[in-house]
């Protein structure tokens, strides 16, 4: 194992060993990392005599979900030896590189799981009962002067969900308590889920009342909700994303949401965040929240937890608790 000593209490810890945090990789993530090891954190603004100092002893690499490392920054870490991430998504990583240069990747599913369920169902109850707008018109004393327009019902109606992973699946067990008709769409179809399954996003959408989008990013899901998607869901359904700004063609969005092509909309993530397009700030049928979904205090701690646990497993030679799939495929081979 590299790196290990005795501390005071006679108990093996990983000494102090050169690690490379992204940028805005999550304060709870680097506290424990600082614990333990010399956090340094790479700035590309910096140039590249800063890596060139850093490159030769940085055993390992802290990642947030939305970080970007490509191939060519893993190349100039001769040492690496772990990236771990902090997030489910890992879009902006190059795996494979990452693989061919002998670095396992880990990400943290399973422990976000619930946080961004609850969210998915939480932007259908908003935009379909209007309740950001309904807490507005209380507030800003317009009721006096009328009632509210009015939302849609949600009980009973029929959801579709884009991706049936872990989270699509506690999506579906949401939705089932609120009596409503599960499909969905996936590469595979998964006939143990007992959900009606359609081959394509635009079959899907063309038969639900709200399709809810909780695919994987990458170039493999762009654009998977485009203007053909939109058009089959119609202008009495909704759109909801808790997954990628990537996976839905914002533009075609826009100008649907604009246009009556679809009811409305639910989004917690975006294609240029933070930056959202102007044009969605003032639509009375839009919910839009700050990618939130996995926000909760003890939601981040234990992504945290196991990231940093990742983290400690790779660099110790354990095995590792939470490999993206793709080296999970390749440690099999």
């Amino acid at each position: 194992m590299i790196g290990q000593s005795m501390n005071s209490r006679g108990v093996f810890r990983l000494s102090q060993l050169d690690i490379l945090a992204m940028p805005k990789v999550h304060p709870l993530y680097l506290q424990a990392l600082k614990a333990v090891y010399k956090v340094h954190t790479y700035s590309p603004e910096a140039g590249p005599e800063a890596l060139a100092e850093l490159a030769p002893r940085s055993v390992g690499l802290a990642a947030g979900g939305e970080s970007v490392v490509p191939g060519a920054l893993l190349a100039q870490l001769p040492a690496l030896k772990m990236l771990s991430v902090f997030g489910v998504g890992y879009d902006g990583i190059d795996v494979q590189a990452a693989i061919a240069q002998g670095v396992p990747v880990t990400h943290t599913p399973g422990v976000l799981t619930d946080d961004v369920a609850d969210l998915a169902m939480a932007l259908v109850l908003s935009v379909a009962r209007l309740v950001p707008q309904a807490d507005q018109h209380v507030r800003q004393g317009r009721w006096p002067q009328g009632a509210m327009p009015l939302g849609r019902k949600v009980s009973g109606a029929r959801m579709g969900i884009v991706g049936l992973g872990r989270i699509g699946q506690a999506i579906a067990r949401r939705a089932a308590a609120f009596n409503m008709s599960i499909a969905y769409t996936t590469r595979t179809e998964k006939p143990e889920s007992g959900y009606t399954y359609y081959p394509t996003a635009a079959a899907l959408a063309a038969a639900v009342d709200f399709l809810v989008v909780i695919t994987p990013g990458g170039a493999g899901t762009r654009h998977l909700i485009n203007a053909e998607v939109l058009q089959a869901l119609g202008p009495q359904s909704y759109l909801v994303n808790v997954a990628r700004g990537s996976v839905v063609d914002e533009e075609a969005l826009v100008k649907a949401l604009a246009g009556g092509v679809i009811a409305g909309a639910g989004l917690d993530v975006f294609a240029n965040e933070p930056q959202v397009p102007e044009a969605l700030w003032s639509m009375p049928n839009v919910v839009l929240t700050p990618h939130m979904a996995s926000a909760t205090h003890q939601t981040r701690q234990a992504m945290a937890d196991l990231a940093f646990a990742n983290m400690q497993a790779g660099l110790s030679g354990q095995p590792l608790l939470t490999p993206v799939p793709e080296c999970a495929a390749s440690q099999e081979r």
